[in-house]
């Protein structure tokens, strides 16, 4: 059987706009670290959001994750403006098939740990690791749950066709496709995780945060150019994504395993360590999809 994505296995139910409430978010600083909260780093004590998953337990409780339906459009109709330019988005993006920026969008679909740890480790320049930043590295998982789970009630109510099924054509996650078959494209969890990630990341180092943005977008444009979601889709996502980093802002478990990270990233740049990712094959993918 077909290996399924961390979404697919939990069967979750549950773009300037997003860029202006992002900034509003960095803005803001965080809150102060509660002297009584003490933010583990044990997958074991965090514990999973359904057991043998892999995805730990996201900081916020599922009523308090902000609402898809509520915050997002429709999907375009058929037939619409915004629907013809997600085609010719997709159209325009099958010059990159068997590319290495097809390749790389590969990688980004991968969610598990520790791989998914190393996504961002070029943009940071730093390493992303159980081993080497276990506070950043739960971030990462922590918030991957409270990022995706935020797009289910979109996903469920709408159900929109993804591409490769709309258009009979194949993926570049072909051994996912008979699971995301039966998940709705609109929007996009991992963009919305994406979006997310990187928004945490340049909170922690705010001196790399333009590479960490651009690599969350870039992430984000993964999805479409593998063709499983449509640009609205990833768009919808990285909405997503900035409501929920906002709504982390007043977590108190959040802000102290903020605090703790940007504590385990000031120790590796005082002793030099930077990421050990092939970072120059990265960009070069990167500039061939720009």
């Amino acid at each position: 059987m077909p290996p399924q994505t961390p979404f697919q296995r939990l069967r979750l139910r549950g773009s300037i706009a997003a860029v202006a409430l992002a900034a509003a978010a960095c803005a803001a600083p965080s809150a102060p670290p509660s002297a009584t909260v003490v933010p583990s780093v044990s997958p074991e004590q965090i514990g999973e959001v359904r057991a043998g998953s892999g995805v730990l337990n996201g900081y916020l409780d599922r009523r308090a994750l902000p609402n898809a339906r509520a915050l997002l459009p429709p999907p375009p109709p058929d037939g619409s403006p915004m629907a013809a330019a997600d085609l010719a988005a997709y159209r325009t993006s099958r010059a990159l098939r068997d590319s290495p920026r097809w390749a790389l969008a590969t990688r980004d679909a991968e969610l598990r740990f520790p791989a998914a740890g190393r996504t961002f480790s070029c943009a940071l320049d730093a390493p992303i690791s159980a081993e080497a930043t276990p506070h950043l590295n739960t971030l990462l998982r922590r918030t991957l749950a409270d990022a995706g789970l935020s797009t289910y009630t979109a996903k469920d109510h709408y159900n929109r066709v993804r591409p490769f099924v709309a258009l009979k054509e194949a993926s570049c996650s072909t051994a996912e496709e008979p699971r995301l078959v039966k998940d709705g494209s609109y929007p996009s969890g991992h963009a919305a995780l994406g979006w997310a990630w990187g928004l945490v990341l340049a909170s922690v180092a705010p001196e790399r945060a333009d590479a960490l943005l651009q690599r969350a977008h870039a992430f984000g444009q993964s999805r479409m150019i593998c063709g499983v979601h449509w640009q609205s889709d990833v768009d919808a996502g990285r909405t997503m994504g900035a409501a929920t980093f906002a709504r982390l802002q007043s977590d108190p478990t959040y802000a102290a395993q903020i605090a703790l990270a940007r504590g385990e990233l000031a120790a590796l740049r005082a002793k030099g360590t930077r990421s050990s990712e092939d970072c120059a094959a990265e960009a070069a993918a990167l500039a061939v999809g720009r």
